[in-house]
């Protein structure tokens, strides 16, 4: 709803609200003018914004379709029925719960379902670019349950599989996850899943980064291969933030009593019909070719910050995501990241296997690649973006040097319209 005030027209928000309403628009307005670098962010289109602002955010509903603990749920089971059918149909997958808030709570409640308090969990370790929900020590996941770590390889940085077996069978985990947060290379799912099965160990896939990439077949598919597969639902599927859950039948029981009522109350129905929107837009030609442009983008713009002297984790990418080690270029990661922030550049300081320094002011930077993508930018406009940060990462300590290159970022993006955001 809008009311008129002389030529123009107030949105509810700016007219209950101006201090919010004005928040908003800043944030917008940021989202429109900055080169959004970092690799869990991307814009949904205007069809997933307006379903999670519809009036399904008045529903509350325990429970699943046909077993709530509410009435009035006709319309709200058929939505999510529907929204679990497109994820089964999309990933291949013998189950969906489609109920969870976000990508933690969901590894959460797969360890529920699977373990028993105290049983071992084997995942990467977050200083090697793992998760905190993979077992990390500060994680409820690493208090409730034992944890044992896999590395990458000190010399390539790679995953080595010869020893993910070794410590498997030597530890014996009740499950072995695969997956990271800050790991650019493709995963081999194949191998995992047959290391798990030697070592006596369920297999959980925690695909939130790459889910996007899966379905547009430009990464292996670990359904085939893993008991559980936890993807979140924005990253480079491009849908609102949620998470789902997809497991074999033999499990599908156990997590979706974990999900609810173990861990969560009411699910977020408006989020899930947002989903549900986003899964529809990942079934067609056009988001695969979305996909496909996700890695070539990011392997030019490796390329790009190759050739000009940046040290790449692994030495480059094969999925959306850059890691860069800014020690040779004498910038540690937060002071390079706040720098290019101010330049229009937004990525996130980030520690880098075996790094030095502390978490909070470690030496790397993570990139990716999904936002400028969905903008439409491509491999010319990853070089330009290659050349402004060299720029940037120079003239770190220059403020001047640092707004030039901001103003010639606004410039630039104003040729690629943000999907779902209307700004004047």
């Amino acid at each position: 709803m809008t009311t008129q005030v002389g030529d123009r027209y107030l949105s509810e928000v700016e007219r209950t609200d101006r201090e919010l309403y004005e928040l908003i628009k800043a944030e917008e307005q940021y989202q429109v003018d900055t080169v959004r670098l970092i690799p869990s962010e991307n814009y949904t289109s205007r069809a997933v914004m307006e379903a999670t602002g519809s009036a399904l955010a008045n529903k509350y509903s325990e429970g699943y379709p046909g077993k709530r603990y509410y009435e009035g749920q006709r319309n709200v089971d058929r939505i999510e029925t529907l929204v679990q059918e497109r994820a089964t149909a999309l990933f291949g997958a013998e189950h969906a719960n489609v109920q969870p808030y976000s990508g933690s709570p969901a590894n959460f409640a797969v360890y529920y379902a699977l373990l028993e308090p105290g049983d071992t969990i084997m995942g990467l370790a977050l200083p090697h670019g793992g998760h905190l929900t993979h077992g990390w020590n500060v994680s409820a996941t690493g208090r409730f349950w034992n944890s044992v770590r896999y590395e990458v390889d000190p010399k390539t940085h790679l995953i080595d599989y010869d020893r993910v077996r070794e410590i498997a069978l030597a530890e014996r985990p009740r499950i072995i996850v695969a997956g990271a947060t800050a790991y650019p290379r493709q995963y081999d799912f194949a191998a995992f899943g047959a290391i798990a099965k030697e070592a006596g160990a369920y297999f959980l896939a925690d695909i939130s980064h790459i889910s996007g990439l899966i379905v547009s077949g430009v990464h292996p598919d670990p359904t085939p291969y893993a008991d559980a597969v936890m993807t979140t639902t924005h990253k480079t599927l491009r849908g609102p933030r949620g998470a789902m859950i997809l497991c074999k039948q033999e499990h599908a029981e156990a997590i979706d009593k974990a999900v609810f009522p173990a861990l969560q109350g009411g699910p977020h129905e408006n989020t899930i019909a947002g989903i549900g929107i986003a899964l529809k837009e990942a079934a067609t030609p056009e988001f695969r070719a979305y996909g496909r442009q996700i890695v070539a983008n990011a392997k030019a713009l490796a390329g790009e910050l190759r050739e000009r002297g940046f040290d790449l984790i692994t030495g480059g990418t094969d999925n959306h995501l850059i890691l860069i080690d800014l020690t040779g270029k004498q910038v540690i990661g937060k002071k390079a990241a706040k720098a290019l922030d101010r330049a229009g550049i937004v990525g996130n300081y980030n520690t880098i296997p075996f790094d030095p320094r502390k978490p909070f002011s470690p030496s790397g930077l993570r990139i990716g690649t999904p936002s400028v993508t969905t903008r439409g930018m491509k491999e010319d406009a990853m070089r330009q973006i290659g050349r402004w940060m060299d720029d940037a990462i120079a003239h770190v300590d220059d403020g001047d040097a640092l707004d030039r290159i901001a103003a010639e970022v606004r410039d630039f993006c104003r040729g690629y319209p943000a999907p779902g955001i209307h700004v004047v």
